[in-house]
C-alpha cells in the first residue's frame, strides 16, 4: 500500500468559518485580519496555538452558554471565534506553510466543536428545555454528523474519490443550527414564537444527515464494486489504486 498522495495545507481547509461566511465575505474579512495574522507571527504565535484558542472557544460558547438555553449570547461567543478558522488560514500562508498536520489538527478539532454544538443543544433540552424528544434529536445530530464524515473519509482512505455531494454536509449542518439557535435566543429579549426555530432546525439537520449518509453509502458501494471490477491499478475518478487520499471532511 502507498502512503496518502493528497495532503491539504491548513490553508487551503474550509473550515466552520468559511463555511458560515460567503466568498465575498471571506474575502473581506481576510484584507482586515492580515495585518492582525502578521502581528500574531511576529509575536511568536503559531497557527496551530490560534486553531486550539478559536476551537477553545467554540466549546465555551457551546457548553457555558447553550445548556442554559442562552442560545443567543452563545451563538455570538462561538462566530466570535470562528474568525480564527480565517485568522489560522491567513498566518499559514503568510508563512509559506500547507501541511499535513495543519490539516490533520483542522479536521480533528471540528469535529471536537461540532460534537460541543450539538451536545449544548442536547444538555438544554435533558435539562431547563424539558424535551426529551428534542434532546435525543440533538444527540442523533451530533451522532450522525460524525458518522457523515467518517464515511467520506473511510472511503477516500481505501482509495474512492467518494464523488457525491450530500443534501446536508457540515457547512449546511453548521449553518442551519447556528442561525436557528441565534434568532431563537431573541425570545429571551421578548421576541414571541420565535423559539420554535432551533426545533425545527434541529429535525431538518437530523433528517437532512440521513439521507447524506444513505446518500454516502451508496456512492461508496458503487464506486467499490466499479474499482474491484476494474483492472488493476485503475480506479474510479482516476486515483491510483492502493493510494489513499486524505480526507476532504474539514466541511462535510
Amino acid at each position: 500500500m502507498g502512503q496518502p498522495v493528497a495532503s491539504r495545507g491548513r490553508a487551503a481547509t474550509p473550515t466552520l468559518g468559511k463555511a458560515m461566511l460567503n466568498k465575498y465575505a471571506r474575502a473581506f474579512f481576510t484584507r482586515v485580519l492580515t495585518p492582525f495574522a502578521a502581528f500574531l507571527i511576529r509575536r511568536g504565535v503559531s497557527p496551530d496555538t490560534v486553531t486550539l484558542l478559536g476551537t477553545a472557544g467554540v466549546m465555551a460558547g457551546a457548553l457555558v452558554f447553550f445548556p442554559r438555553g442562552e442560545f443567543f449570547w452563545g451563538t455570538i461567543v462561538i462566530t466570535l471565534f470562528v474568525f480564527s478558522d480565517l485568522v489560522d488560514g491567513n498566518m499559514a500562508r503568510q508563512l509559506g506553510r500547507t501541511s499535513r498536520w495543519g490539516a490533520f489538527l483542522d479536521s480533528t478539532l471540528d469535529r471536537v466543536a461540532d460534537s460541543a454544538i450539538f451536545g449544548g443543544f442536547a444538555l438544554w433540552y435533558a435539562g431547563g428545555g424539558d424535551d426529551n424528544v428534542l434532546c435525543a434529536v440533538s444527540i442523533f445530530c451530533l451522532a450522525s454528523g460524525q458518522v457523515v464524515s467518517y464515511t467520506k473519509a473511510r472511503g477516500e482512505s481505501i482509495g474512492l474519490p467518494v464523488a457525491v455531494n450530500g443534501l446536508v454536509e457540515r457547512a449546511e449542518r453548521l449553518v442551519i443550527s447556528l442561525v436557528a439557535a441565534g434568532l431563537a435566543g431573541l425570545h429571551a429579549f421578548g421576541v414571541p414564537g420565535i423559539d420554535v426555530l432551533l426545533p425545527i432546525a434541529l429535525w431538518i439537520v437530523a433528517v437532512g444527515s440521513v439521507v447524506t449518509l444513505v446518500q454516502r453509502v451508496v456512492t461508496v458501494r458503487r464506486e467499490s464494486a466499479e474499482a474491484d471490477a476494474a483492472p488493476e491499478g485503475a480506479q474510479p475518478g482516476g486515483t491510483p489504486s492502493g493510494n489513499a487520499s486524505r480526507s476532504s471532511e474539514a466541511t462535510s
